[in-house]
């Protein structure tokens, strides 16, 4: 009879060689996390310690992608050390051993502590792209279904839904939520979407916090009027709601398990500070059954099992099989445990609330300076960690590059209409924004 791979270890005595491994290899990895000074993050001078940012520049663009600090920079190397040491047997039992060595489980189990629900409710992914492919296109649309997105939503999230729309005969809608961010209120926001959604719509795609303008969105409003919708139609044509939450995990304090969607996909080397390279996608056990897998799993024993059949699974899929297989930088994602880890001891509320007050902070006073247009909304319920703007008679181009010049790295938003970006987050503080804010007046004044 077929076994899984776990199986097959144990089957052929290769879990043997766990009694020696932990004493050796990965035992030394815990035991060098064990033994690495403990670092209190109870001022905010202590948690931008941690990172190795270049002194001489402030950094307003650190959302982009994270330097990693100090907590994930040793657990990377640890990692790393294990592996070239002896890259078989770390791989293969990290992989494939038992539950007490199964690193990804490791991993999916930290990050449920900080997000909520299961570890089972979570694939590991390598960025927010790859984790929107793998829903739209696990999804089972067909002709006479209707994606429907919204006209701010990144490149990668409409990209992802365009080319499942064109592989499956779905079709593709976008709407526009507000005319002016800046001036956009919850209610408006909600109503839109329920103005918005068709009788043939399967699927709302959204963006929690956008990227072109800073606008956060009130997902779980948006999710309770999807929810309304839906008690009027039958289960197989209930709209399913995907958000990509790449800005506003690590920014915001929310469980993004009770938020109200049915699928989440964000990187989480952004404001999580996790390895580069990583990211999560969580869906619950309903909404897991409802996709089919992209990309062939290393992480279920069922599609190992089916394939040693020459069958395929039976039961209801899982978040294990999507989660992406082939081999991977597995430094970076095992890694990934020190960066949520290092989250929790910051404490997810006292994170948002740093983020939010220099946030205000920045807004409030951009909003002085004659000539600037904030587009991101002064109500920090609409609002988290990046604060759009233009300047009269400046290009964004050419405000960031002023910027620049005084040490001060902003950015743009790369899209259609673009904006000039600043968006203070845990590496900043708030005489940082005040002088960034300081050289935006000046260069008003030029």
């Amino acid at each position: 009879m077929p076994i899984s791979r776990r199986g097959f270890l144990t089957a052929n005595g290769l879990a043997a060689s766990a009694a020696v491994l932990p004493s050796t290899l990965l035992a030394a990895v815990q035991a060098a996390e064990a033994a690495a000074p403990v670092v209190k993050l109870d001022n905010w001078s202590r948690v931008r310690a941690q990172f190795r940012l270049t002194p001489e520049y402030l950094h307003f663009a650190s959302f982009f992608i994270a330097s990693h600090p100090e907590p994930v920079r040793r657990a990377i190397e640890h990692f790393r050390d294990a592996i070239d040491r002896n890259p078989f047997l770390i791989v293969e039992h990290g992989l494939f051993g038992s539950d007490e060595q199964d690193l990804p489980l490791k991993v999916r189990q930290d990050i449920a502590d900080y997000i909520g629900g299961n570890a089972e409710d979570i694939a590991l992914t390598g960025n927010t792209t790859t984790g929107l492919a793998l829903i739209y296109n696990g999804l089972r649309l067909s002709s006479g279904d209707e994606v429907l997105l919204t006209t701010h939503d990144h490149y990668s999230h409409h990209e992802s839904a365009r080319l499942a729309c064109e592989r499956t005969g779905a079709t593709l809608r976008k709407i526009t939520l507000f005319e002016d961010s800046a001036r956009a209120t919850t209610d408006a926001i909600v109503a839109s979407i329920r103005a918005g959604i068709a009788a043939k719509t399967r699927v709302l795609g959204i963006t929690w916090v956008h990227s072109s303008t800073g606008i956060r969105l009130p997902v779980r409003a948006i999710a309770d009027a999807v929810a309304e919708l839906n008690r009027g139609r039958p289960e197989s044509r209930r709209v399913l709601l995907v958000v990509d939450g790449v800005h506003g995990i690590g920014a915001v304090d929310e469980s993004i398990a009770g938020m109200g969607c049915d699928f989440f996909a964000a990187g989480t080397h952004k404001w999580m500070f996790a390895p580069r390279g990583t990211g999560i996608l969580w869906a619950n056990a309903a909404s897991w059954a409802l996709l089919r897998p992209t990309i062939p799993s290393f992480s279920s024993d069922a599609s190992y099992e089916a394939w040693m059949k020459n069958e395929v699974p039976a039961s209801p899929n899982t978040a294990d099989r999507v989660a992406p297989g082939g081999f991977h930088a597995y430094e970076h994602q095992w890694a990934m445990s020190a960066a949520f880890r290092m989250h929790r001891q910051i404490g997810r509320r006292r994170v948002a609330e740093r983020i939010r007050a220099m946030n205000d902070q920045c807004k409030r006073e951009l909003a002085k300076i004659p000539g600037v247009r904030l587009r991101t909304p002064m109500d920090p319920n609409l609002a988290a960690g990046i604060v759009c703007f233009e300047l009269a008679g400046k290009t964004p181009e050419s405000v960031v590059k002023a910027l620049l010049e005084k040490k001060i790295i902003a950015s743009t938003s790369p899209y259609a209409v673009t904006y000039v970006r600043l968006a203070p987050s845990l590496v900043n503080t708030p005489d940082e924004v005040e002088t960034a804010v300081a050289a935006v007046r000046a260069i008003a004044r030029a």
